[in-house]
């Protein structure tokens, strides 16, 4: 993700789902996308889309006055050969590509930037190896851009990996060619203070399978903006996520899967565990499918466990259905307290409270870190939400 300048400039009902330009779209809970920052009000904290979003902890960065300084964000990426990795200008043609912004935070991340990272997986190549991207933040505000590429049938698995602290806004493009695979783990394991906004947009070819795994363990306030879209007929789309939110935390999760090509195939799974006071966590899942999408397959699920008093969850799932002839759509939403009853019974057999309660929360998180598929990755989740876990006894 290449450094760059700025230039100044409980409960919901699923929304109404209006279709723009070039197959582009805003939800109820979204201004119609564009890449101009004036096209975007500043947000006041009672519209839809960030009713929900401390805006005094953005940092500056949704009004306008945050400027990019400071030590700055370094960024490394570390490829197996055959890997093309580039800095480029904003005019490259595959910038933008991918997906539009929905917001005006990641307008004004698209208007500051000066260089983008581009990475690119030839065709028919399939990595035996992670392509690892690190993001460490060193102080100070930057906005950034990255573009991850597959050629046609080309398959690889890219971890992205933001630490330290920094005030961060950016948008990062996926672009998969036809019968192209690609997983992507996006780890946010900021430090305490550290602002992260980001929009994920994947356009999914003909044929193609992505996986987005994004896991927010760290940082003083999060909010990811997932979305997907279809270039052609038989993509299939995984977003799968977990978030272990901790006292005074404010992370923020807003899904968009925009089945906008027939046949294809969607299925949205986030899971968060909350703790501490003040510990917030949303969740918004929206799926649309359009007119066009004939025999759309499609789910989402969130579900949340609520480990202490003073944590608050926001967990909406929306779904927008223009056509009958589908497959199937689904969805589902839930927060339930600690099971006291899971407890017990690992208790009765001898097991300490503390190592108990250990393993009902990974037992709740199994079924996605079993799916990220980087040991090394996998490891050091287990063994941060063990930290978690510890801290609150």
């Amino acid at each position: 993700m290449a450094e760059a300048q700025n230039i100044p400039v409980g409960s919901t009902t699923a929304g109404q789902i209006a279709v723009a330009a070039e197959s582009t779209v805003a939800t109820r809970m979204s201004a119609p996308p564009s890449f101009d920052v004036a096209d975007f009000p500043v947000p006041h904290g009672r519209e839809e889309e960030w009713r929900f979003t401390p805006l005094e902890r953005l940092r500056g960065l949704h009004d306008g006055t945050a400027v990019a300084g400071g030590d700055g964000v370094k960024v490394a990426v570390d490829a197996p050969e055959g890997v093309t990795v580039e800095t480029v200008d904003r005019g490259d043609p595959r910038i933008g590509r991918a997906g539009t912004p929905v917001d005006r935070i990641a307008a004004q991340a698209f208007s500051a930037f000066e260089k983008a990272g581009v990475v690119t997986v030839p065709k028919e190549t399939v990595l035996t190896e992670p392509i690892r991207i690190a993001v460490h933040g060193e102080g100070g505000t930057r906005f950034g851009h990255q573009v991850i590429e597959l050629g046609a049938f080309a398959e690889a698995v890219v971890v992205i990996d933001h630490t330290g602290d920094a005030v961060l806004a950016a948008n990062v493009d996926y672009i998969l060619g036809d019968g192209a695979k690609l997983t992507v783990v996006s780890v946010q394991d900021w430090d305490d203070k550290a602002v992260h906004v980001a929009q994920h947009n994947a356009l999914v070819g003909r044929d193609a399978s992505f996986k987005s795994v994004v896991v927010t363990f760290g940082g003083d306030l999060v909010r990811l903006h997932p979305r997907v879209s279809y270039a052609g007929p038989g993509g299939e789309a995984e977003l799968l996520g977990l978030y272990f939110t901790d006292a005074g935390q404010h992370q923020e999760h807003r899904l968009l899967v925009d089945h906008n090509a027939p046949h294809c195939k969607s299925n949205v799974v986030y899971k968060g565990a909350l703790q501490g006071d003040s510990a917030h966590a949303v969740w918004i899942g929206d799926v649309l499918i359009e007119a066009k999408a004939e025999g759309t397959d499609t789910y989402e699920m969130n579900r949340n466990l609520v480990l202490t008093d003073g944590a608050r969850v926001d967990s909406v799932p929306n779904l927008e259905i223009e056509t009958g002839e589908i497959i199937g759509a689904g969805h589902a939403s839930a927060t339930g307290r600690f099971d006291d009853e899971q407890l017990f019974y690992l208790m009765a057999r001898g097991i300490p409270a503390d190592e108990a309660r250990r393993l009902v929360v990974r037992g709740f998180f199994a079924e996605l870190v079993q799916q990220i598929g980087v040991d090394d990755i996998e490891a050091r989740l287990l063994e941060k939400i063990d930290e978690e876990l510890e801290a609150s006894v």
